[in-house]
């Protein structure tokens, strides 16, 4: 894959949209994750319009809903624009109650094509990286972070294996797999 001058402004537009952004409970960056997923999806021979999805999958969610997915379309072109919005799991305002959330995403991935499921996969893997690292750190206050707590986070992510599993054959799943049982056996 070639990266053009494409990759190069989604670079900058996701920075400028997250530039004020921290991970959960954390002074890194959130930048930090959407690079590492574009790296995933990149070391897992994603295009560079699933790379571009992958530094912007949560510009939408986080960042200004509706109007960000027509700045990315505008920007980026259809195809970005549809995978950034499949990958979001709300963009209303405040967001609907966690659980339910969690269930329509989880819903909706049983349907999403590949190019929605390489990149939900890349920030997942990378989310259940990072969670795992944070957990060998801090120990249970991890899940003091996350809306779901221990159990409603350990679900979600096994749901998620589930329909990874089933979907996509790709080595990524294995690494969720692996994460998450290291996790579930701390």
């Amino acid at each position: 894959m070639i990266l053009t001058d494409r990759f190069e402004q989604a670079l900058h537009y996701a920075l400028r949209a997250h530039r004020e952004q921290y991970r959960k409970g954390s002074q890194i960056p959130y930048f930090s994750h959407l690079i590492s997923c574009a790296a995933l999806v990149m070391e897992s021979g994603g295009d560079e319009d699933q790379t571009i999805a992958a530094l912007l999958h949560d510009v939408a969610e986080d960042q200004g809903g509706n109007r960000r997915l027509e700045e990315i379309e505008a920007l980026f072109g259809e195809r970005v624009r549809m995978i950034v919005e499949a990958c979001s799991d709300t963009l209303e305002s405040p967001k609907p109650p966690w659980r339910e959330r969690k269930e329509r995403y989880i819903e909706h991935l049983w349907n999403a094509n590949e190019d929605v499921l390489l990149v939900s996969l890349a920030d997942k893997v990378h989310n259940l990286r990072t969670t795992y690292l944070d957990y060998q750190r801090i120990g249970d206050q991890v899940w003091e972070r996350f809306r779901g707590g221990k159990a409603g986070s350990l679900w979600y992510f096994r749901s998620l294996l589930e329909v990874f599993r089933k979907r996509m054959p790709h080595p990524l799943v294995r690494e969720f797999e692996r994460l998450l049982e290291n996790l579930e056996a701390s």
